[in-house]
């Protein structure tokens, strides 16, 4: 298969305890699974790629998307590198997409800006606020890290009318929408690079650990 055959695109979620795949070609061929590998995500990951991409196999992809948090750190890192690897020797492009923006694209019928928070450890809060259209997804408040307080100061002094989406475990499940997103991207025009794909931690725990 030539590189102007590839069709398929591949998501990686790896930000919580729950691995979430997919693939599809943008057409009628369609799969995603998730399974609750928790600890275990690192020892699985490679296995379950292998095994989620048959009957494709890589030449088939034309992209992939992954998840870049913010999220479980370590599991985060296990995808963006794995994610980078990939593209790198497949040279193809990677797009690491929020993994707060992959959330609101669930609610993309919805045309009021959307506001997530995620707990973050030491009672933190990890936060976004976005407007979703019809080809993509806009940053109002890129994802931040925040004190609940903070927060509802945010809120209450926001201009525009909000719907409050309050994210909880079971991120894997939006791996489809973070391959949609993907996809827009694509369908603009734009090639990332792998080397462009870097995670969204919030605050490094061991820097902020050392306080």
């Amino acid at each position: 298969m030539t590189n102007t055959e590839k069709k398929y695109g591949l998501g990686i979620h790896t930000s919580s305890p729950e691995l979430g795949l997919a693939i599809t070609d943008f057409a009628e061929d369609i799969r995603w699974q998730t399974w609750n590998l928790g600890r275990d995500l690192s020892t699985h990951l490679h296995q379950k790629l292998q095994e989620f991409l048959s009957p494709q196999d890589w030449q088939d992809l034309s992209f992939i998307a992954v998840a870049k948090g913010p999220g479980s750190f370590t599991g985060t890192r296990i995808g963006i590198v794995t994610a980078r690897t990939l593209a790198q020797q497949l040279n193809i492009p990677l797009f690491a997409i929020s993994t707060l923006a992959a959330v609101a694209w669930s609610n993309k019928n919805k045309n009021q800006h959307l506001s997530l928070q995620m707990p973050a450890q030491r009672n933190q809060l990890f936060t976004a606020i976005y407007q979703l259209e019809k080809m993509g997804i806009n940053s109002i408040l890129e994802d931040t890290l925040m004190t609940p307080e903070v927060w509802e100061e945010t809120l209450k002094n926001w201009q525009n009318s909000y719907q409050l989406i309050k994210v909880e475990n079971g991120l894997g499940e939006s791996v489809l929408n973070l391959l949609e997103l993907a996809h827009l991207e694509w369908q603009k025009g734009k090639r990332s690079h792998w080397s462009e794909a870097l995670p969204f931690y919030g605050q490094h725990p061991v820097l902020e650990a050392g306080k």
